[in-house]
């Protein structure tokens, strides 16, 4: 990206001024080398997101943003319906939901040791993963249109984990307004032997260990000390979301001229958000968060089992669950006036401040956990929202390092091989159906996450907490 069109508003934040048909001003966050290092498709599709109806504030572009569909990964757009708000779809992506969970193991790194090959063995025969990956679970109309309506609450109230689990996932646990019956057959029959798999390309489990704490007191709060060992989880809603996205995008480019739209880029297809068409999307797309936070619930359970058999001493409450694929509607102050508005987050993390009333008890006080995936051989950090997050970019967040390079860039630069034996060369497991998706989503294919996680802490968008490196990294 060329620096020298942006307007420099602090250390880590630049503007691409209004120009052409822009509504608002495009921000984006992230240190100077991180910017300069962008893809110029970063500053083009966030100046076009900026030009759809009813944008508000301005269109927002976290430190690891990267080209994507329509919207660039790690951007935030927020909508206000009530002056003519879309909803896109390319906004929110095609793995809708996609997130982490981090979670508690009562256990120190050296216990993690003792046992790393077998843990690693075990979690890989237990959890499903890779493309098509299925499980063991198959669920009937009912039951499938259950799920996506009740989301972790549904998988727990199946056995799937603990009712204490829930109030430390985004909306308890369970989405409001979904509505099963505007998922299409297809999407329901691709995610019928889907659930409790986690699925290919960038998504993993990973048992990790702390290795750093940068603020003491949240960290506390957050129940993280130097070498105590977490378990990491980062997959979605799987095909389900995936062909959700796939049939509104194209259903809203064909709506889009009788809304009276004018798209910058076909990938931006929208429509309005009170519509008949936008309304359908919503009830969806929830649906497809339900499906991604059972899901993500089902690993849980499972990975659970593979402790207790192994470790069973061990222990593992939720530390938190975020998503970074949704649109969702929250209240912000705009010009000191209270609003409603629909945030758009795609490959973007909530991260509400301190004393938000969305966040439990336990954790009002320090901020909502912000989890920031690493890939395999990378570290990965525990963040803290800040209330001036709320200011800058409502209340968002990075969520990961972001692409430096394509897959295929990637395949055509390592071998799976290589990669695993260099990792283990370094104490990490890595176990995988596929050799080419190690290679693709090899620790040099992706920005230096440590880079991304001090622009976005500098910029004040969230607060480093912890970092984390891992030890057994399950991969799709």
């Amino acid at each position: 990206m060329n620096i020298a069109e942006l307007v420099r508003r602090g250390p880590c934040e630049w503007e691409i001024p209004m120009r052409g048909a822009m509504r608002v001003p495009a921000i984006v966050y992230g240190s100077e080398d991180l910017v300069a290092a962008m893809d110029d498709k970063v500053m083009e599709q966030a100046s076009n997101v900026a030009k759809l109806p009813g944008i508000v504030r301005a269109s927002y572009a976290m430190p690891d943003a990267h080209w994507g569909y329509g919207f660039p990964i790690g951007g935030v757009a927020a909508f206000d319906a009530e002056r003519g708000g879309v909803v896109s779809a390319g906004g929110v992506g095609f793995d809708v939901s996609c997130g982490v969970r981090c979670l508690h193991t009562g256990l120190r790194h050296e216990d993690v040791l003792a046992v790393q090959r077998p843990l690693a063995d075990a979690l890989f025969a237990r959890i499903p993963a890779g493309v098509g990956s299925t499980g063991a679970i198959r669920l009937n109309a009912g039951q499938m249109d259950a799920m996506l309506a009740g989301g972790a609450r549904w998988a727990v109230e199946n056995g799937w984990g603990s009712a204490a689990d829930l109030d430390r996932i985004e909306e308890r646990g369970q989405m409001p307004h979904a509505k099963p019956a505007r998922v299409s057959a297809m999407a329901k029959k691709r995610q019928r032997d889907e659930m409790g798999t986690l699925g290919s390309g960038n998504h993993y489990l990973e048992v990790q260990r702390v290795t750093e704490v940068f603020d003491d007191a949240i960290a506390a709060a957050f129940g993280l000390r130097v070498d105590d060992a977490v378990v990491m989880i980062h997959c979605g809603s799987r095909g389900l979301g995936h062909q959700i996205g796939t049939e509104f995008l194209r259903e809203m480019a064909i709506a889009a001229p009788g809304f009276g739209i004018s798209l910058p880029d076909r990938e931006l297809a929208c429509a309005p958000i009170r519509s008949e068409l936008g309304e359908a999307y919503l009830g969806a797309m929830r649906a497809a968060i339900n499906c991604a936070l059972a899901n993500r619930q089902i690993l849980t359970h499972l990975v659970r089992g593979v402790f207790a058999e192994l470790l069973p001493s061990a222990r593992l409450p939720l530390l938190y669950d975020v998503s970074h694929n949704t649109c969702k509607l929250e209240t912000h102050r705009i010009d000191g006036e209270a609003r409603e508005l629909f945030v758009h987050r795609k490959g973007a993390t909530r991260a509400l401040g301190p004393g938000h009333p969305d966040l439990p008890d336990a954790l009002r006080q320090a901020g909502q956990p912000v989890l920031i995936g690493g890939s395999m051989g990378t570290g990965s950090y525990v963040l803290a929202g800040t209330a001036r997050s709320e200011s800058l970019a409502f209340s968002s967040a990075c969520h990961g390092a972001g692409r430096a390079m394509s897959r295929h860039q990637a395949a055509a630069h390592w071998r799976g091989r290589q990669v695993v034996d260099e990792l283990a060369a370094r104490g990490i497991l890595v176990r995988s159906p596929s050799s080419r998706g190690i290679a693709e989503e090899a620790p040099g294919a992706y920005k230096d996450v440590s880079e991304v996680v001090d622009a976005t802490d500098a910029a004040g968008l969230a607060r480093k907490v912890a970092r984390l490196e891992p030890l057994v990294c399950v991969k799709g």
